[in-house]
């Protein structure tokens, strides 16, 4: 077991991890990463944790995704999800062994989550994942991004992939200059690929390439 203490200094929040980790026969997880966040409107430390989201926690994924699904961009979907979709995509995720991953606070309520998935179906795109993650819209701005993809992007190095790509709606500069900062670079923009809220949407790839799997093998 190994401890680590990490500051983040942004004038916002600390944030302490002390991270133990295992394995088991499908997932490799953070299973006990502490957080103290200094929340700005109430002065009030809030204590939290990363955790693996098992489908116990579906529902409260759901309202984050329909959140983004009704009010922004951020998915080019026009109608909500529902119960029935989470669980094919929580199956999908346990078909491919992708995690999913949640941080919560010291009530188990879900703050915000991360994943990734396939970028594309065809064999030879085997070690590259497309990623994604969403705060809750009463905890942005507190940093929960940055943890979220760097757990992302610990989790994709552990399982041996290669290039992580994210694609963003180009107006959300907020998510644009979170994944920049973590190293990602865009590598383009698809132009009026989507349409909604009455308007043309552009769609930013951007992408980040990592130095595993040290032996990469076709097939």
């Amino acid at each position: 077991m190994s401890n680590n203490k990490l500051f983040i200094s942004n004038n916002q929040y600390l944030y302490f991890a002390s991270k133990l980790k295992f394995q088991n026969e499908r997932f490799f997880y953070v299973i006990c990463n502490f957080v103290t966040l200094n929340n700005s409107k109430n002065n009030l430390l809030t204590a939290m944790k990363i955790i693996k989201c098992t489908p116990e926690y579906a529902s409260q994924i759901l309202d984050i995704f329909n959140d983004a699904i009704l009010n922004s961009t951020a998915l080019y979907d026009y109608k909500p999800w529902t119960m029935d979709t989470m669980k094919v995509w929580f199956e999908t995720k346990a078909q491919h062994n992708f995690p999913v991953i949640g941080i919560v606070d010291d009530e188990g309520v879900l703050m915000g989550f991360g994943s990734y998935g396939q970028f594309r179906m065809r064999p030879a795109y085997k070690y590259t994942i497309e990623n994604s993650l969403y705060v809750h819209r009463d905890h942005r701005g507190k940093g929960l991004g940055k943890i979220l993809l760097n757990e992302i992007i610990s989790h994709a190095t552990s399982q041996n992939f290669h290039s992580i790509i994210a694609v963003i709606d180009a107006s959300n500069e907020i998510s644009l200059d979170l994944h920049r900062k973590a190293g990602f670079t865009q590598v383009g923009v698809f132009r009026e690929v989507g349409y909604k809220f009455g308007r043309w949407l552009d769609a930013a790839f951007l992408q980040l390439n990592l130095e595993t799997p040290e032996m990469p093998e076709e097939g």
